[in-house]
């Protein structure tokens, strides 16, 4: 096998090179720590390594499953493995390390997946911009000065690079969906209860966080979904399972769906003309392939579903920073967290419960209005990102806003907490990026990102399908269908690990 071979190979295209052996679990392995030798310097995607416990895994039996033999990273966040730190890209959560895996790694494991690193994340996730304190900017292969995508920028970058085909991500707000579009690669986020969470912790982010794969092809996230779906003992919310194996769905006809599909800006203050001309042009492409293509206005009062989105937010990071300070029997620092997330956990301990409850009670008001209003059509269709992946250090805090932020977090708790409005503002942007996947979120919907457009600068430009709870099925129908009419696996990043 050439380097050239591994490059241009899906994950279940190299299991069946180990399933007849004519490539072996370590060489792939070695591979894979080859190429991120050759690419991570310029992308900083993978942030932690242990070959040595990937061999040990590889020497020891891998399970005979889809996946077996095929080199695997985890987002550093979320996904516990035993023995490994999960730092969720703090400095304040630098040394925790789990005692034992949570249960979608264990099951990623029961594939046969070799799993022998993490990859960046923002910290806690709360951005849609990898670059962090603790482990420093992540880059986007397709062009250095542009992000990768957050909160599984890492992830993203390390698939579209090359180093390996496919790698674990989680979505609160858009984490696998924008990093999968800012960088031309499928990014499924299944419904609230489709993939399993904990065993220890709560569920992320009221339960609007949900964890799986970025790959490269339709057929590798199905798959992926068939080994991870399904409840055990510990979860919380449980779906039916599906009828028929997900990758059974790749290439099934989907038949004549109904479409809408919108320009709208979402949560942001304007779509950007690309973003909007890449929506239009997918709309025509599947009203061709006899899909019934409607466009619609979003049923959403954006400024209100963002305020209460920042609010929830802010609740769950003083939490998690309440649960930190447990842990370590002491207050956390200012300087032990990002002023993003310092300015969150101190707004969080600010609101009132009846403040952070009414917010919830807005959202899901606003989640029922929403399926009630969705439920004529089949799916969908939007742009994945307000606007083409933005560069690197958009958004971020200057040196001004950084004091403004010490200063707020230094206001009595009532006159913090009636700074919501402003604060909202001052997030605009952020929203402004990643307008158009939170309502999936709070919904509980499946929603798929797919590379089927490019910025006239050779950026990736995702657009988006959200479909009815449970209903991934049909999702994966329609995205197999636009991978055999608009195909994507020809395209590689400028910067690569076949290179």
């Amino acid at each position: 096998m050439t380097i050239a071979e591994y490059g241009d190979l899906d994950a279940l295209g190299m299991a069946d090179l180990v399933r007849r052996r004519a490539v072996s679990a370590e060489e792939l392995l070695a591979e894979a720590l080859a190429r991120v030798a050759r690419v991570n310097p310029q992308i900083n995607a993978v942030v932690h390594m242990f070959p040595e416990r990937a061999r040990a895994a590889i020497a020891g039996g891998l399970p005979d499953g889809p996946f077996s033999g095929v080199p695997f990273l985890l987002k550093d966040l979320l996904a516990a493995f035993a023995g490994e730190p999960l730092r969720g890209g703090s400095r304040l959560f630098a040394d925790v390390v789990p005692t034992r895996d949570s249960e979608l790694v264990r099951r990623f494991k029961q594939a046969g997946l070799v799993i022998f690193g993490k990859t960046a994340t923002p910290e806690l996730g709360t951005s849609a911009l990898t670059e962090s304190a603790l482990t420093g900017i992540t880059r986007n292969p397709w062009n250095l000065a542009h992000t990768s995508g957050g909160s599984s920028g890492g992830t993203s970058a390390a698939v579209a690079a090359r180093i390996l085909p496919m790698a674990s991500g989680g979505d609160g707000g858009g984490s696998i969906r924008t990093p999968a579009a800012a960088t031309g690669l499928v990014g499924l986020k299944p419904s609230r209860g489709r993939n399993p969470s904990g065993p220890d912790g709560a569920d992320g982010w009221w339960g609007f966080a949900v964890e799986h794969v970025l790959s490269r092809t339709v057929r590798d996230t199905a798959a992926a979904l068939d080994v991870t779906a399904g409840d055990y003992p510990g979860q919380l919310m449980k779906l039916a399972p599906a009828e028929r194996p997900f990758l059974s769905e790749v290439g099934r006809a989907p038949g004549r769906l109904r479409i809408a599909f919108s320009t709208s800006a979402g949560l942001g203050t304007s779509l950007d003309p690309e973003c909007r001309e890449a929506v239009q042009s997918v709309a025509a492409g599947l009203a061709g392939l006899g899909h019934k293509v409607e466009e619609v206005a979003l049923p959403l009062d954006g400024p209100a579903f963002v305020r209460d989105y920042l609010i929830m937010l802010a609740a769950d990071t003083a939490a998690t920073v309440r649960w930190r300070q447990r842990e370590l029997g002491r207050l956390a620092r200012e300087d032990e967290l990002e002023p993003r997330d310092w300015l969150m956990a101190c707004l969080g301990e600010a609101l009132s419960a009846g403040e952070v409850t009414d917010a919830y009670w807005r959202l899901q008001q606003f989640a029922r209005d929403w399926l009630i209003w969705a439920e004529p059509f089949d799916m969908l269709l939007t742009s994945s990102l307000g606007m083409p992946p933005a560069p690197v250090g958009f958004g971020e805090p200057d040196a001004a806003t950084r004091a403004l932020i010490s200063q707020l977090c230094a206001l009595p708790k009532p006159q913090l907490a009636a700074q919501v409005d402003m604060l909202v503002t001052a997030f605009q942007g952020a929203f402004n990026y990643s307008s158009q996947t939170m309502m999936a979120n709070v919904t509980g919907q499946p929603g798929i990102s797919l590379p089927l457009a490019w910025s006239r600068d050779g950026l990736p430009l995702g657009v988006m399908f959200t479909g009815r709870t449970g209903d991934e099925a049909t999702l994966l129908r329609l995205a197999g269908q636009l991978e055999q009419e608009m195909p994507w696996k020809d395209r590689k990043p400028p910067l690569n690990a076949d290179l």
